[in-house]
């Protein structure tokens, strides 16, 4: 189990490396095979008509005159020893993990990013539990009533459920339950320590929205798991042997056929971390959804660098908790 749990782990830390690497090129090296120069690079943070001295000046202090390896390096560097700028009159210590000031606001970026991390994880958390339950429920119920008008009927919302975008209900959803029907009205992000009550209020139509994307495809999912799993030899099985129809249901066949939803809640948690754009934007909620709306906006390379990385990380943990949690529930994956 220790060797499964470290060869995991190792393999985590790889994957961030490529995937900062890879980031990393996109904006600082395609540039530059692509026929773009320093200057030309550089001149997009001046402004209009920019002297010779600014650009030189940016080049400089944005280290754009340096090769890319080793801007990588501090970069990296940064992350996980911080980092000492020396581009003003006194050397400026930017503490771990450094991911540079902004262009913009010339602020650090992780203190302004990690305001934005518990919008985002109240979000995701919230939703996920409402999707997750919901989903599970409808898709269990929908396998063992099939051909009913409940499975009918929930099959053909969760499939409106997925083709709907989220900008759509959304609004939608803001329309009736905020302006038509005042229910939650003035839409507000607050601190769960400032008001629990308030907190979980102003989160409900965020909350609803996005788990229904989500809860209409892991339903259909479940529903054809269970639909699988409950024609195999070992149900009958156990039902052969007097076991209760709930036992059989909960204890053999939900239990196999929730082995690919633990994967993709894994994946899809760890994504929604990294920023539920859409959801965000369209109920103005300060999150790092709607901070990397505004760095993409903004051109703000530092800002972007940290939300990819960010994301990278909270996916990278997610999956590798769910490897973790197959080697507790099958203990022949830790083999693999």
């Amino acid at each position: 189990m220790v060797a499964y749990i470290i060869r995991r782990a190792f393999a985590a830390v790889v994957l961030l490396l490529i995937v900062s690497a890879v980031t990393f090129g996109i904006f600082f090296l395609v540039p530059r095979l692509a026929g773009e120069t320093t200057q030309q690079l550089a001149s997009q943070y001046v402004g209009r008509d920019p002297s010779p001295q600014a650009v030189q000046s940016i080049i400089h202090n944005l280290g754009f005159d340096k090769p890319v390896y080793q801007q990588y390096w501090e970069f990296i560097h940064g992350i996980v020893a911080g980092r000492t700028f020396n581009d003003g009159p006194t050397p400026t210590h930017c503490a771990v993990p450094c991911f540079g000031y902004s262009f913009k606001s010339h602020l650090p970026v992780w203190p302004d990013l990690t305001q934005r991390i518990p919008v985002t994880l109240s979000l995701a958390l919230g939703a996920a539990v409402i999707w997750l339950v919901s989903g599970v429920a409808i898709g269990v119920l929908s396998a063992l009533k099939r051909g009913s008008i409940f499975d009918r009927l929930s099959m053909g919302v969760a499939l409106a459920g997925v083709s709907l975008p989220i900008f759509f209900t959304g609004l939608l959803s803001m329309d009736l339950f905020s302006f038509q029907w005042p229910i939650f009205s003035n839409l507000h992000y607050v601190n769960f320590t400032d008001n629990p009550l308030m907190w979980a209020k102003n989160l409900v139509l965020p909350w609803v929205t996005l788990a229904f994307l989500y809860s209409a495809l892991y339903a259909r999912l479940t529903r054809a798991g269970m639909l699988e799993t409950m024609s195999e030899d070992y149900i009958r099985t156990a039902r052969a042997k007097g076991l209760p129809e709930r036992k059989v249901v909960t204890r053999h066949g939900l239990r196999s056929a929730l082995t690919p939803i633990i994967t993709i809640f894994g994946m899809d948690f760890g994504l929604l971390l990294g920023g539920a754009v859409l959801t965000e934007t369209v109920f103005s909620l300060p999150g790092v959804g709607q901070y990397a709306v505004q760095a993409i906006t903004d051109n703000d390379l530092p800002k972007v660098m940290a939300v990819t990385t960010l994301a990278a990380f909270f996916i990278v943990v997610a999956n590798l908790l769910v490897d973790l949690l197959y080697a507790v529930v099958d203990p022949r994956v830790r083999l693999s």
